[in-house]
């Protein structure tokens, strides 16, 4: 099956997921996707299946990881050629999926959304932490992520097979860092995201200071421990 995947991790995102997914089939019908309800106590799941949506209920919250590793089982099983993850809280935009596989199609095995390909990082402490993880990266593994936190990425068959298997593969700054390390070759492209309009993100100031300082010390030294599933 030479298709994309779009994977939706939901947690109780009744807000946003009707319009997350309806731009999704009535705009871009060429991808197939899969809602994974990652536990959520609200609506989100009854709005998707009244719409007759396909959609994988998990029985408790999992977080990302699990929830996205779901859809990459779902994705291995299928067959596809290529996974992409999309939020849905509504901040990514379907139409840069095709550019995302066209530079996959170059030979890619994982391809980043990125805000800031062509643009500058705004000053903020969110985008220091950001700019961190950047230099974190190259120092690790002489490759320039401009958009490490980029929840936007696309990912090949082979990589699909890795992340299905692997029992500690989050999408994370981290893995990335670490793929990249195992010779996996990364590309960006520029994309442009929208700001949450419902609901409210997990990542506030303490969380997101939080979040920073794990992916740090995770990049700077668990990495180097880290032993790679062979499957």
């Amino acid at each position: 099956m030479d298709k994309v995947l779009v994977i939706i991790p939901a947690y109780n995102e009744a807000l946003n997921i009707e319009r997350v997914v309806g731009e999704v089939i009535k705009n871009h019908p060429v991808f197939d996707y899969v809602i994974i309800n990652d536990g959520s106590t609200d609506q989100t799941a009854d709005i998707c299946r009244n719409h007759g949506w396909r959609i994988i209920d998990l029985p408790i919250n999992l977080g990302l990881a699990g929830a996205f590793q779901t859809g990459l089982k779902y994705a291995h099983r299928h067959g596809y050629r290529y996974a992409v993850q999309f939020d849905g809280d509504g901040q990514h935009r379907p139409e840069y999926i095709l550019p995302m596989r066209e530079k996959m199609d170059e030979g890619y095995d994982i391809v980043i959304g990125s805000r800031f390909v062509s643009e500058k990082k705004p000053f903020s402490m969110r985008m220091l932490g950001s700019s961190i993880l950047s230099g974190a990266i190259w120092l690790t593994t002489g490759v320039k992520v401009k958009d490490p936190t980029s929840g936007m990425r696309m990912f090949s068959h082979k990589m699909i097979k890795e992340f299905a298997d692997g029992l500690n593969y989050g999408p994370e700054p981290d893995t990335i860092s670490y793929l990249i390390k195992q010779g996996a070759k990364v590309s960006e492209i520029p994309v442009t995201m929208d700001e949450r309009i419902l609901g409210e993100s997990y990542l506030n100031p303490v969380n997101a200071a939080r979040y920073m300082g794990k992916m740090l010390f995770s990049i700077l030294l668990v990495q180097s421990f880290r032993i790679r599933n062979r499957g």
